[in-house]
């Protein structure tokens, strides 16, 4: 009726899901990289290099990025909304700095594309 067929496959074999293995893959590779460069998060009781603890950072910044294969955040694929982030607050904020900061920082970049010249 759909134009759909249903196919079915055996349990626990990564060929079959191979979008979830690649966020998978993803996921280990961002949380590596964060214990393996040292990273830091402190707690109340001192200083841990637990992945577990960057897991949920990760996870919001996984799932809040889009996606080259549907162009989309995951959190808008499933929840139809993106959640709003502090950084879009900074991001705001940062549009509204000081004229004189905004001048030099044009004048910066006018200098360093004469310098490339």
């Amino acid at each position: 009726m759909l134009g759909t067929n249903l196919e079915f496959y055996m349990a626990y074999h990564p060929q079959t899901d191979g979008l979830a293995e690649r966020m998978i893959q993803t996921m280990e590779d961002i949380l590596g990289g964060l214990c393996a460069s040292g990273m830091e998060y402190k707690e109340h009781e001192g200083y841990t290099h637990d992945w577990v603890t960057f897991l949920p950072a990760v996870q919001l910044a996984y799932n809040t990025s889009q996606h080259s294969t549907t162009g989309k955040t995951p959190a808008l694929v499933e929840k139809r909304w993106n959640p709003i982030l502090p950084v879009y607050h900074l991001k705001k904020n940062l549009l509204n700095i000081h004229p004189t900061a905004k001048d030099f920082h044009e004048m910066w970049k006018r200098a360093c594309d004469t310098d490339a010249e």
